[in-house]
């Protein structure tokens, strides 16, 4: 049996997903993003009117995609240091790895999950960071 999660301070999914979903005692996040719940604006992202990326911070997506996955950790009964696979996927890895990976090594320096970091060209929503995460529930 496995069971859905929705995490109330989380960003809406943008499809019909749930945030997380239990099994036995892993916990398998949907792909999170840096948005924020409840409004259209994403932390360090500048928009044209067509919805186009003009300008982003990687650094401030990094620091508000890692509160989104902390947020649906905790919504699920787990937590931050119980993570022990992260998927990383960036649009622009040439440019974002470096701050990325420092930003990184900052949330993670007391625990530290398996990871693998990807570059995609494009992500469903204007952003330049997702994470796809794997978390036990003690």
């Amino acid at each position: 049996m496995s069971e859905p999660i929705h995490a109330d301070q989380a960003p809406e999914p943008v499809g019909l997903y749930p945030h997380a979903r239990k099994v036995g005692n892993l916990l398998f996040l949907s792909g999170v993003g840096p948005r924020k719940k409840g409004s259209k604006e994403i932390p360090g992202v500048t928009l044209n009117d067509r919805r186009e990326i003009v300008s982003y911070n990687i650094e401030e997506q990094c620091h508000s995609v890692f509160q989104n996955v902390r947020y649906i950790l905790e919504a699920s009964g787990s937590n931050w240091e119980n993570l022990v696979d992260v998927t990383v996927f960036l649009t622009n890895m040439k440019d974002d790895f470096p701050t990325f990976n420092k930003i990184y090594a900052e949330y993670f320096k007391d625990n530290q999950p398996c990871r693998t970091t990807v570059e995609v060209n494009a992500l469903p929503t204007p952003i330049a960071i997702e994470l796809k995460c794997i978390a036990t529930i003690e």
